[in-house]
């Protein structure tokens, strides 16, 4: 089985606070702030370890993700990206995305960000609407967004992402459609619309906020948000991802399309094809005992290899996202399965009516499976 295109995803795990939605590897720094020096020292001997399974392939994406990222200075991330550049071979053309929460961007201005390599920023502004931020429990206000995404078109920065969310307390059609518009307003390449979920192990989960939108009335703001967005030009590739022209993630497309990705710090999780096998695995969660991992040279990496069953429902767990679809040689490229794999695990979802099959070897979810997409997914456990 051929490697597949390969890239890195960089966890830091800070957050000025945690948000009650959140259910990601995040932790508060306190008023001492997070330990960034000794953290990237353990992200650098992490990096040493996994570039060993490069096997040659250059690295054609990276992603900074949290957390907050922009806790850590210019010169923390500048330092990381030359540790891994010397570790790594980056395809000339390298995409390097780094998170960005509006109001956090303190440590260093986007123009100091863009100097050390990143070339792409992911900005967390979730809405415009200063109540609902609020009830989010963000820290930042609207203001904020607009002045981070234009210091971020100053400093330099061709390309960008706004993250927004629907489905929120107390929310409207209206609503929702004016976040999207003063996203288009601002001119972003690409906007990330998702909905609130409630996940467990969340403040948000134990205690669900008032006044949240039904299955019926969230059905109604996506119908409606996508038409603003398909109105404004931005063309839907991924169940909750809006790109103008060229600027789609190709990260998050490497993940979809069920491409490698080595993983370094706390939580993180990566995928691996070593041969014949396709391997999961992930990091040590608590940022301290990941950092003493490091420093004591212990592996500290929980794997598994994954069997057919596995292998076919995370395939599709990825690949169903895309609004293109995906082909039969891409699953026997990726799992290094036969297509008629496929073909039988698909069976009900084929004839429920939530995926089809086109011309040549082309699946592609239908609009059904495309509102259902949790049933889609679901029908493929193993």
């Amino acid at each position: 089985m051929n490697p597949p295109p390969l890239s890195l995803y960089v966890h830091l795990p800070w957050c000025v606070r945690k948000c009650p939605y959140c259910d990601f590897n995040s932790h508060s720094a306190r008023d001492g702030g997070a330990p960034t020096a000794r953290y990237v020292d353990a992200l650098l001997v992490d990096i040493e370890r996994e570039a060993r399974h490069a096997n040659g392939r250059e690295i054609e994406t990276i992603f900074l993700g949290g957390g907050t990222p922009t806790l850590f200075a210019p010169g923390d991330i500048g330092r990381l990206l030359d540790g891994v550049a010397g570790r790594l071979s980056f395809a000339p053309d390298i995409e390097i995305t780094m998170e960005a929460n509006p109001g956090t961007v303190e440590c260093g201005s986007p123009a100091a960000y863009r100097a050390t390599g990143v070339n792409r920023l992911s900005i967390g502004a979730q809405s415009f609407d200063d109540a609902s931020l609020r009830r989010l429990g963000r820290i930042h206000g609207s203001a904020d967004i607009r002045s981070t995404v234009e210091a971020s078109v100053q400093g330099g920065f061709e390309t960008f992402n706004l993250d927004l969310m629907y489905g929120l307390p107390q929310q409207t059609v209206a609503m929702a459609v004016a976040d999207l518009r003063a996203a288009v307003d601002l001119a972003a390449p690409h906007i990330s619309w998702y909905q609130l979920t409630l996940e467990p192990n969340t403040v948000f989960h134990a205690r669900p906020p008032a006044g949240l939108p039904d299955d019926e009335a969230a059905w109604a703001i996506q119908v409606a948000g996508a038409q603003v967005l398909a109105d404004a030009g931005y063309t839907s590739y991924e169940v909750s991802a809006w790109a103008r022209g060229a600027h789609r993630c190709r990260h998050n497309l490497n993940y979809w399309r069920f491409g490698d990705y080595l993983a370094v710090g706390a939580g993180a999780h990566g995928k691996r094809t070593d041969g014949e096998a396709v391997l999961r695995y992930r990091k040590p969660a608590n940022p301290l005992a990941y950092m003493q991992a490091m420093e004591a040279a212990e592996e500290a990496v929980a794997a598994r290899v994954l069997d057919e069953a596995d292998l076919v429902f995370e395939f599709m767990l990825n690949a169903s996202r895309l609004t293109e679809g995906f082909s039969e040689d891409l699953f026997t490229r990726r799992t290094g399965l036969a297509a008629s794999v496929l073909a039988a695990a698909g069976a009900p979802a084929l004839e429920g009516g939530l995926i089809e099959r086109r011309e040549g070897d082309a699946w592609h979810p239908t609009a059904l499976g495309r509102r259902f997409l949790d049933d889609l997914q679901a029908s493929f456990l193993p």
